[in-house]
């Protein structure tokens, strides 16, 4: 089985918006590792995190984190350990388009 550290998916999204930040690919599990959030703008905002199995339509019981508060120019490292299988996928949101996330882990083909 091969190994492929790297970045799994990064976005800036809009607004209020559940967006994709990393699929699975088919044939492959993945480990995200750490995820971070970092709040580029001046003011406070909300983030959410959550982690939808084999791509299931969002529901309560896919949130990790729901509207947890980012201080303005502030970053959050988040080390999770998330054991993702083909097609899972981690979406996230936030308050304002001043939030990056970032989330780190390994590919497993």
């Amino acid at each position: 089985m091969a190994q492929t550290h790297k970045v799994l998916g990064q976005s800036n999204p809009s607004a209020t918006t559940l967006t994709t930040l990393y699929t699975v690919p088919a044939s492959t599990q993945a480990i995200g590792s750490t995820l971070v959030v970092a709040n580029i703008g001046t003011s406070a905002t909300t983030y959410r995190i959550a982690v939808r199995p084999a791509g299931a339509a969002i529901a309560n019981q896919h949130y990790l984190v729901y509207d947890s508060s980012l201080p303005a120019n502030d970053s959050i490292t988040l080390t999770l350990g998330l054991s993702l299988a083909t097609t899972d996928v981690v979406s996230v949101y936030a308050g304002n388009t001043s939030l990056s996330f970032t989330l780190f882990g390994v590919e497993i083909t």
